[in-house]
């Protein structure tokens, strides 16, 4: 019997859960995929907004605000990568300022601090690349970049050390609920809890329909991405929206925390909720637009392209609280999700809290260090580093420069990496201009060592993602 039991181990699942290792429970994280951050936390565009989009007096306002707050301290407690870099939203035509007026007020109405709003001049100062024909754009200087892999992660390491449980490859197919507890179902076994919260991203309706009696629909809502090499680094240094126009919407041009430039999305609605695929449409219409604000965008210098579902409802706001006894959702939690995360699991923990009347934890230790990355030694630390651990002396990924002690750091954490994917987000390897070409077999072999397990059973995501189905001397 677990007093809570999360379904998801997204963003907001990890959040949660450290939060709630805040207090006296036995909590355990039930994840479909076989890692953390294997849903819309994994693709997205790695935007902390400031707070001025969400319609005043909605969830999803106010915890946008609060959640970017957050992010600072949460960054140096949990040792990741954050930036404030601040965000512009630019508009084309005269006839477009008083939707970019009424774009303001909102956002002083929302609590967003330093908003103002930039003329021509100002403007092309501020980035030197934007378009001729901008004609003003809303600053937002709150306006932050971080890597979601490394927010989800260290959620996720900080709320282990505290007592959270994971396991993955669990997928929830059934709730039952009982006199005073809920029955919660996978495959493998079936659990028990006093409360279950549902994290469970695009398949949040899914989980929301087996315990409560009115009914929710998501649409996967698809966004497509251009990812370009670090070659393109300070092409611009804000955020760079486009205002909603004459033009239509446009998409996204930010740096990302780690030096490479990031294109997009698309918004595209499917039925299918695993529907990831990139397709030629989604990233000619990226392409069609990514000049309207920016001029002289480097598309050759792209090393990838990507995907991610956004858990879409009709109303496009969150859904958080209890929805059936001992039921609380967390659903519908679509941009801006990622930066109110912080947020959200301060108000689903409190809302779980009041319900079991849970006391404090007085071990709680709310820091997480990260997985040291030696670029960031002097020389003279890192010789005195590799004297100590001959594995940070080892590259195995040369776009990125990983060393064979990063790997091996991610491998041993807890929840640690399990698969190639895993390797990648954790530590970088494989996210270069060669995307993998090169270190992948090396990486596979670390895995295989550490995991106990033959280089044939290594995946890319794990399930059957293998990369090897045997040896090609077997027949001879």
């Amino acid at each position: 019997m677990f007093d809570v039991i999360i379904i998801g181990a997204g963003v907001s699942g990890c959040a949660i859960a450290r939060e709630l290792s805040r207090k006296k429970a036995g909590i355990l994280v039930l994840e479909r995929a076989e890692d953390v951050c294997c849903g819309t936390s994994k693709a997205n565009s790695a935007i902390v907004h400031a707070g001025y989009d969400a319609k005043h007096g909605t969830l999803m306002a106010k915890l946008n605000v609060q959640g970017s707050r957050m992010m600072p301290q949460l960054a140096r407690d949990l040792d990741i990568h954050y930036q404030v870099n601040g965000s512009l939203v630019v508009m084309m035509s005269p006839e477009d300022r008083p939707a970019l007026v009424a774009l303001y007020e909102n956002g002083i109405q929302n609590g967003v601090e330093g908003l103002r709003i930039l003329e021509r001049e100002e403007l092309r100062a501020m980035e030197p690349n934007i378009s001729d024909d901008a004609v003003a754009a809303l600053y937002a200087p709150t306006g932050a970049i971080i890597c979601p892999f490394g927010l989800t992660f260290a959620l996720a390491e900080n709320a282990a050390k505290n007592g959270v449980q994971f396991q993955f490859d669990r997928q929830v197919t059934g709730l039952n609920r009982l006199e005073d507890h809920w029955e919660v179902i996978t495959p493998q076994q079936t659990y028990a809890a006093k409360v279950v919260v549902n994290a469970a991203g695009v398949y949040s309706d899914e989980i929301h329909n087996m315990a409560a009696p009115d009914k929710m629909t998501i649409k996967p809502r698809r966004g497509d991405y251009f990812l370009l090499d670090k070659t393109t680094r300070g092409f611009v240094k804000n955020t760079v929206f486009q205002l909603p126009g004459k033009l239509g919407k446009g998409v996204l041009v930010a740096p990302t925390v780690h030096g490479n430039t990031i294109v997009g999305p698309t918004a595209i609605d499917l039925e299918d909720k695993d529907g990831t695929a990139t397709t030629r449409e989604g990233l000619e219409d990226v392409r069609a637009k990514c000049g309207i604000a920016v001029k002289g965008l480097p598309l050759n210098q792209t090393i990838t392209s990507f995907a991610g579902l956004r858990a879409h409802e009709a109303r496009h706001e969150f859904f958080i609280g209890e929805a059936a006894p001992g039921f609380v959702d967390c659903a519908a939690i679509e941009s801006p999700g990622l930066s109110s995360a912080p947020a959200i699991g301060v108000m689903v923990a409190d809302i779980v809290t009041n319900i079991l009347h849970l006391e404090d934890n007085p071990r709680f230790d709310g820091t997480r260090k990260g997985i040291l990355d030696p670029k960031t030694l002097s020389r003279e630390e890192y010789a005195a580093l590799i004297r100590e651990n001959p594995a940070y002396g080892k590259v195995i990924c040369r776009c990125e420069t990983i060393t064979e002690g990063e790997i091996l750091d991610a491998i041993r954490r807890v929840p640690g990496a399990r698969s190639l994917d895993g390797v990648k987000r954790r530590t970088r390897a494989g996210m270069g201009r060669c995307q993998g070409g090169f270190c992948s077999p090396r990486v596979m072999e670390i895995l295989s060592r550490e995991l106990g397990i033959p280089m044939s059973q290594v995946t890319k995501s794990g399930g059957n993602s293998r990369l090897i189905l045997g040896t090609n001397k077997d027949s001879l």
